[in-house]
């Protein structure tokens, strides 16, 4: 039998158990594992890998405790703006989106583009109107909304000071709400070996709290926080956006693979904790390789993550 395999990721930052009921972390690690299940039963039915990864993130776009979809946080003038990407590792082909509002699964959006037109980037209003054309299913901005992400947003609106999803100046409404408090780079993703041996990374996000309106991050950007090709590996990245972007983080992985015969883990490791940090890049990412071969790499406190495959192997982590 062939191998095929999932992982997925949350989210990474400061993470610690002190900020954890055990029914928050269950609720946590539910999440994943569904998120992580949906994208499974798309590979062991013999769908393909690219099915799989958006099968896997517009479960956690859905799920209201991760900053992306329904979870995104606030932009400086109150709105919410998404990004997301996804990424075939068979052909290279790509879509992407950034600054979108009110698309229940900016995921969705990516793949259209990536299948249903010859770009490989829309962003704003052209984003917008393209979803509408293709009739791609939007909410009202109350089934965005959350009130501890709203009070993390008013605390910051008058300055210029932005968060990286959850600030522990709230933390009593986040505790009702069921969200775990502290730093979290909020952003999901999924990358997937499937049957056929193709790899394929998908990734999506809220951005950061207050950020200028507008702004984009590393999630929908090729290469920087999304990269997949058959060659080497499928990565999706979770982080501070900007030393993402500078680093061109993922498709650095796949550099060291192919041009220096390096392992996955091992590229991985270098990028994160070596390249990364010497630029004060903090996060982690999710990777996959043609033979099946998996990792978890961060070097921030902990990543909501999560790894399934055909030899038996099913896990979800959060902490170090």
């Amino acid at each position: 039998m062939s191998t095929y395999a999932i992982v997925i990721h949350g989210g990474a930052g400061t993470i610690l158990p002190a900020a954890m009921t055990n029914e928050l972390e269950r609720s946590y690690k539910t999440a994943l594992q569904e998120a992580m299940d949906a994208g499974f039963s798309c590979l062991s039915a013999g769908g393909t890998s690219v099915e799989a990864v958006k099968a896997a993130v517009i479960s956690l776009e859905d799920c209201i405790l991760f900053n992306a979809g329904r979870g995104a946080v606030f932009a400086k003038d109150g709105s919410q703006e998404m990004d997301a990407s996804i990424m075939d590792g068979s052909n290279r082909m790509a879509g992407a989106i950034a600054a979108v509002r009110n698309i229940r699964n900016p995921v969705e959006l990516a793949y259209t583009v990536m299948t249903q037109s010859q770009h490989v980037m829309l962003n704003g209003a052209g984003a917008q109107e393209f979803a509408r054309v293709h009739g791609l299913k939007t909410e009202p901005d109350e089934y965005f909304y959350s009130e501890f992400r709203h009070q993390q947003w008013k605390q910051m609106q008058d300055t210029d000071i932005m968060a990286l999803d959850h600030s522990v100046t709230v933390s009593a409404t986040a505790s009702s709400e069921g969200i775990a408090e502290g730093k979290k780079f909020g952003t999901v993703g999924a990358v997937a070996l499937d049957l056929y041996g193709n790899i394929a990374a998908a990734t999506s996000t809220g951005g950061m709290t207050n950020k200028q309106w507008g702004r984009v991050g590393d999630s929908p950007i090729i290469g920087a926080g999304t990269y997949a090709n058959n060659k080497t590996c499928a990565i999706s990245c979770t982080g501070h956006g900007e030393p993402f972007i500078r680093a061109v983080t993922a498709y650095d992985v796949s550099c060291l693979m192919e041009y220096k015969g390096l392992s996955l883990q091992e590229a991985m490791h270098i990028v994160v904790h070596d390249k990364l940090l010497k630029i004060d890049g903090e996060g982690g990412m999710i990777g996959v390789d043609a033979a099946g071969n998996t990792a978890m790499v961060f070097n921030s406190e902990g990543m909501y993550r999560g790894r399934r495959d055909s030899e038996g192997l099913n896990e979800t982590l959060i902490y170090k």
